[in-house]
């Protein structure tokens, strides 16, 4: 049964207690001076979980996104990652700003994939993948290059591996941009809308590489348009509407039979 402004877990086939919860949000809300973009989100993602976030634009999807890795701090609520409070840490029962050496540790765990990809322009395909696991893990140059060379024969592009970003198309370069998140190993990989900014023969390739992450079990919050990716390799699908869930459940029975009347009106414009 589709699930109405709840925030339980309801994956089709799978006793929900037999994962761990790796994404714990509680009540988050995020505002922009007087504008509230997030009203009090509550959601789990558990080992392993796909989770599609849908919604209209302006409802919130992309500031809750870089709310879970820190890049925006939020105004209220708690999000754990691994079972570790995110940006803040408890003192004396309150909660305050944690050191942003802790923060830039926790991060290295959350994989973050972005709309306009991100690459360093002045370095090859390899060597933007090999920059975060030397920088940040401290990963030895050699060890990082095998990392590097391995994942960019993952998503394809073993015979880019020495070009520079102009050099490559919109779907190569994100495809190195996801190559470079895994690098890092994160327990749970975020996608911003990875292929809305690549031209519609660019796209499959792209969504092929996530298709075949979501099959070999990598944890993933994926906002995105793309319907058909969240029929094949969705758990769940999440609708947000200004700022808050109004519907959640597996990709079949929410595409199939919405229940909240924004979820159909949304439906209806997009499938």
């Amino acid at each position: 049964m589709v699930q109405i402004g709840t925030d339980l877990l309801s994956v089709a086939g799978v006793d929900e207690d037999t994962r761990q919860v790796v994404v714990e949000a509680r009540d988050v809300r995020k505002s922009f001076g007087s504008f509230e973009v997030l009203k009090g989100i509550s959601l789990d993602v558990r080992h392993g979980e796909v989770v599609l976030v849908i919604g209209p634009s302006g409802s919130g999807k992309t500031t809750f996104l870089r709310c879970i890795n820190h890049l925006e701090k939020i105004n209220g609520g708690t999000i754990r990652v691994n079972g570790k409070l995110i940006g803040y840490r408890e003192k004396n029962g309150k909660l305050v700003a944690d050191k942003e050496k802790e923060i830039a540790r926790q991060r290295a765990n959350i994989g973050f994939v972005f709309q306009r990809f991100n690459l360093f322009p002045h370095k090859t395909a390899l060597e933007n993948v090999m920059e975060a696991p030397i920088q940040v893990r401290g990963l030895k140059e050699d060890e990082a290059r095998a990392i590097a060379r391995s994942l960019l024969a993952r998503v394809g592009l073993e015979h880019k591996i020495d070009s520079y970003p102009a050099q490559l198309s919109g779907g190569q370069q994100q495809r190195v941009a996801i190559a470079r998140a895994l690098a890092m190993r994160p327990t749970v990989m975020l996608f911003d809308e990875p292929t809305s900014a690549l031209d519609p023969e660019m796209i499959g390739e792209v969504l092929a590489v996530m298709k075949e992450l979501a099959h070999e079990g990598m944890t993933m919050v994926v906002v995105s348009h793309e319907m058909g990716f969240g029929r094949e390799a969705a758990d769940r699908v999440v609708m947000l509407d200004d700022g808050v869930i109004v519907e959640q459940g597996p990709p079949t029975e929410l595409f199939a039979n919405p229940q909240h009347e924004r979820t159909r009106a949304f439906l209806s414009k997009i499938l």
